[in-house]
């Protein structure tokens, strides 16, 4: 229970700063995940001779998939159908800026690296190690928006479906 000292309680308690730990926690689970998965498809494409635009994409767009599956249900306990505008449009937009982030700065290092006139595996695994750092750059903040915006709690907490599914 908590107490309330002079008509003011405590804006946190110690049990719901374990709770938002753990949950942060399977959101970097979650995104290990969805990176491993990327990186499956962005090392793919990059050695097959694609191009880092598409390579990015590709790998971006397979990760996003999974983690918002993922960290849904996992990290943030939803389940049903996903809302449209609760849900999914604002997860798109957190998501999508942090795409945009990983696909630039993955085409810029591709572009700047075809100058350097490298050997193809050096280039895939430089090209490779700016995608996945821009990754680990947006991470906090994707998780903040995630955690304040879309699913957590400044989210509106209302069942994820009303019609039986």
């Amino acid at each position: 229970m908590t107490t309330v000292t002079n008509g003011v309680r405590p804006r946190t308690t110690e049990k719901t700063r374990r709770r938002g730990w753990a949950r942060l926690a399977r959101a970097a689970a979650t995104s290990v995940a969805a990176t491993v998965l990327s990186q499956v498809v962005l090392l793919t494409v990059l050695a097959t001779g694609g191009a880092a635009a598409l390579a990015g994409t590709l790998a971006w767009a397979a990760g996003a998939v999974l983690n918002f599956l993922v960290t849904r249900r996992w990290v943030w306990g939803r389940t049903g159908r996903p809302r449209v505008r609760r849900e999914l449009l604002p997860y798109l937009a957190v998501i999508g800026l942090g795409g945009l982030a990983s696909i630039g700065l993955t085409t810029l290092a591709g572009s700047l690296l075809a100058r350097a006139d490298l050997p193809h595996f050096w280039w895939v695994v430089l090209v490779d190690g700016a995608y996945t750092g821009s990754y680990a750059l947006v991470f906090v903040l994707k998780f903040t928006l995630l955690d304040r915006v879309v699913f957590g709690r400044g989210a509106a907490r209302t069942p994820a479906t009303t019609s039986p599914s």
